[in-house]
């Protein structure tokens, strides 16, 4: 242990002596005055940051019908507008010293200090691929670490000396190094995983041969699918011995099974949803007393929109064990039956003939699956029927629809002289009987 210290103190101090013979190099007339030129870019480019940018975003704010990933970059171009000038600025300075003078010395620190801001700058835009906020900060400092690193030519200095930051376990070695490969890596591979998802995906949703619940199913597994092989190919590429880690998740993964049931049972149930496609996107269904249709399909959960515009989250465990109701399971029509009654007075053969012709005038109920009315039985004060008709729109509701098929009743019922009987009671004074009036109180 004492040994690896002393090593580090040693590659340290060698490193701190290459920095102070750099920053002596820096004291010569001619790099002084490139770090003046330098300087008066960086002042220029501040100037013109605050010059633009504010007409800049102005410009912006009108930009309404851009698409959301458009403006997302216009914003990222707009914090990066001082970076930006200066790459320019330092550039244009490089290239103006290269034409006056022909030694390289004289435009030596204009073209690396030029070179490391360009590739800085190139590092910014290529990290807002990474979507995760966190992820993306550590891929980005890295790479903005190993370029300055590689273009000022300590990459062999700075390597020694995280590689030797470790912490060892028996066989096992950590080191910083290890670590910072390993995230940039990851990061990397989980940017390109993630781009090939986003695009397969699209491919995936826009065939129609497939139904849409094998359509989940198959982007959910090549999401899992990507995403676990960037991670272990990421953990393997850096040197980690996947061994340990095998038997590490296997006992967590027996830890899990018994602390998350209703968890993996949920999960379970929502890949057993996807295969056997009772259950789809689209599907209007009704469990208990939710009446819906069927928004996403969740890894743990059903996503169903009700007519009042409530979004109930239903696990999917429910979805499998329960009485579950689809009303567009193999098609989509839909009986719906409404009953009334009628006076004893009115013939049956007109009444059932008028309300047939009253459900079959309105708009959403099907004319080639003809309605039908019955008689179901003889009231105390009425005749009552049955009344029969198709729809296949569900989504659309079903009481707006029952209640268009009332009113047309009522208004077909007093066009032809049908009555609707309701209890009435009569009371009768009886011969030889007197009505009780209590006083008035004092």
């Amino acid at each position: 242990m004492d040994g690896e210290i002393q090593a580090i103190l040693a590659q340290l101090v060698a490193l701190a002596g290459m920095i102070e013979s750099q920053a002596r190099n820096l004291l010569l007339p001619s790099r002084l005055v490139q770090l003046a030129i330098l300087v008066g870019c960086l002042v220029a480019a501040y100037l013109l940051k605050m010059a633009i940018s504010p007409r800049y975003r102005e410009w912006l704010r009108t930009r309404e019908g851009w698409q959301m990933w458009r403006l997302r970059a216009a914003l990222t171009f707009d914090r990066r507008l001082l970076l930006i000038f200066f790459v320019a600025l330092s550039w244009i300075a490089t290239w103006t010293m290269q034409a006056i003078h022909a030694f390289p010395s004289r435009s030596y620190l204009l073209e690396l200090v030029a070179t490391i801001a360009l590739a800085l700058l190139l590092v910014v835009f290529a990290t807002r691929l990474v979507r995760n906020p966190a992820l993306r900060s550590v891929v980005r400092w890295g790479l903005w670490a190993y370029v300055i690193v590689y273009y000022t030519g300590l990459v062999d200095e700075m390597t020694a000396i995280l590689d030797g930051l470790a912490v060892e376990f028996g066989e096992f070695r950590l080191s910083a190094l290890t670590l910072l490969k390993a995230a940039v890596v990851t990061g990397l591979l989980f940017t390109l995983a993630r781009i090939v998802s986003t695009t397969t995906s699209a491919r995936i949703r826009s065939n129609e041969a497939i139904s849409p619940s094998m359509q989940v199913l198959m982007v959910k597994m090549l999401q899992i699918g990507l995403y676990a092989a960037a991670f272990f190919i990421g953990l393997k590429a850096v040197g980690f011995d996947l061994t340990g880690l095998a038997v590490l998740s296997g006992a967590i993964g027996v830890g899990l099974g018994f602390g998350l049931q209703k968890v993996v049972s949920n999960l379970v149930s929502g890949v057993i949803l996807l295969l056997d496609r009772s259950i789809k996107p689209g599907d209007v269904i009704s469990l208990g007393e939710t009446f819906g249709w069927i928004n996403a399909l969740g890894a743990r959960y059903v996503s169903i929109t009700t007519r009042d515009g409530k979004e109930y989250l239903i696990p999917n465990e429910d979805l499998i064990t329960g009485q579950v109701v689809n009303w567009s399971h193999s098609n989509d029509f839909v009986r719906l039956d409404i009953f009334f009654g009628t006076a004893y007075g009115d013939d049956p053969h007109l009444v059932r003939k008028v309300a047939v012709e009253a459900a079959s005038s309105v708009n959403r109920v099907l004319t080639d699956r003809p309605a039908v009315c019955h008689i179901v039985g003889f009231g105390d004060s009425s005749v009552d029927y049955i009344l029969r008709f198709w729809i296949r729109d569900p989504t659309q509701g079903l009481t707006n629809i029952r209640g268009n098929v009332y009113l047309a009743l009522w208004d077909a019922f007093r066009e032809h002289g049908i009555s609707i009987p309701f209890p009435q009671r009569e009371v009768k004074m009886l011969e030889g009987s007197q009505l009780a009036t209590g006083a008035p109180p004092d």
